[in-house]
């Protein structure tokens, strides 16, 4: 009863959001309407009951979903990836829109306006997101001043980064700015993830260079924390740079990777709009192969040593249950959510609960790296 009230229940929301809402949305500035429905988003979770009506609409819950992960209970393996909640304003909605974790930021060691607009695109076509914010962030003082003390109702993770300005481009400054912000959530939060990645940035990516890595992560090490750490690394990357990241997490506190961020490449093969702007990064539908094969490569050449949280392209239940069954033991998404609607977030942990039982799994932990064992 509860699992076909739930799918109607999805269903309806589905077709309200694709028939009326999203052709309203996408009528308007991409960045306006996230900065809008984000302010909804805040004022409903400042309320008892508006935080009820949310989980009514778009909650769902199954015991196959749940996972201890690095001492971390994880309720189901779909999360809000980094990038959506900035400077975290929305950790009291999160939980009751259905996902099962969610990561703010990337929070930088100083308040940064970031780019400038525009900065937000959508590809239709290509069913993704051209994103240009350059880590636009209130810094990490700001931003973990609102979280200190606050219980969550779901694992959060913080995603740090240097700032992006002139003055971060040089090695020592960019990693002083980074332990900055790593150490002041050093003890908030569930885990940390140190964003290597953003393509956005001035100065471009120097940490994804195997030395220039190891001398910052010799600096967070010296940081004592609790939390798990994960790195956040480029689909762009060859596969030699990614074993050589790999090589020197192996001897430091990294207990993971985020595969991927957003991809630059204008020669994908999944780009089906024209005119795209040559500034910025893509996420979505554009980046979901080069993300799987990263999460397969990852999981295949560690063997399972360290957990990888699966981001690209992430639509449907198949997406995710894909990446899962390549070594993804959790998934993140934003762009399947704007153009899907909320409630996809349900029909993805729904459906994700029928592919397992399909597959004859007990639990979701048992079809990670189903496909590459």
């Amino acid at each position: 009863m509860y699992e076909h009230a739930i799918t109607a229940r999805n269903a309806l929301l589905s077709a309200t959001y694709k028939a009326i809402l999203k052709p309203l949305f996408f009528m308007r500035d991409p960045e306006i309407v996230h900065d809008g429905m984000s302010a909804v988003g805040e004022f409903f979770g400042r309320h008892a009951i508006t935080r009820s009506l949310a989980s009514a609409f778009f909650s769902y819950s199954n015991k196959r979903l749940e996972q201890n992960i690095l001492g971390i209970k994880f309720p189901n393996p779909v999360g809000l990836s980094a990038g959506f909640d900035k400077d975290a304003k929305l950790t009291d909605i999160l939980p009751h829109l259905g996902f099962g974790f969610a990561e703010v930021g990337s929070i930088t060691g100083e308040p940064c306006v970031g780019n400038p607009k525009p900065r937000l695109w959508r590809l239709r076509k290509s069913k993704s997101l051209l994103v240009y914010y350059g880590l636009k962030s209130e810094g990490c003082e700001k931003v973990s001043g609102r979280l200190r003390g606050k219980k969550f109702l779901i694992p959060i993770g913080t995603s740090v980064a240097k700032t992006n300005c002139r003055e971060t481009a040089e090695v020592s400054a960019g990693i002083a700015d980074y332990v900055k912000a790593y150490k002041a959530f050093a003890d908030i939060g569930s885990y940390t993830t140190i964003n290597i990645s953003c393509p956005n940035a001035f100065g471009g990516q120097p940490f994804t260079e195997a030395g220039r890595l190891d001398k910052l992560l010799r600096e967070t090490d010296k940081i004592k924390t609790k939390k798990p750490v994960l790195l956040k690394i480029s689909p762009d990357l060859a596969k030699k740079e990614i074993d050589a990241i790999i090589n020197v997490a192996e001897k430091h506190h990294v207990h993971g990777f985020i595969c991927t961020n957003l991809t630059k490449n204008r020669s994908n093969k999944k780009i089906f709009d024209k005119n795209v702007p040559e500034v910025g990064g893509m996420s979505g539908k554009v980046v979901e192969y080069l993300a799987n094969d990263l999460i397969a490569h990852v999981y295949k050449k560690t063997k399972g040593k360290f957990i990888i949280i699966g981001c690209g392209g992430v639509f449907s239940a198949e997406d995710a249950y894909k990446k899962i069954k390549l070594g993804a033991s959790l998934i993140q998404l934003i762009t399947g959510m704007v153009f899907n609607g909320p409630q996809a977030i349900s029909e993805i942990n729904q459906g994700l609960v029928r592919l397992l039982e399909k597959d004859g799994f007990s639990n979701i932990s048992e079809a990670i790296g189903a496909d590459v064992r």
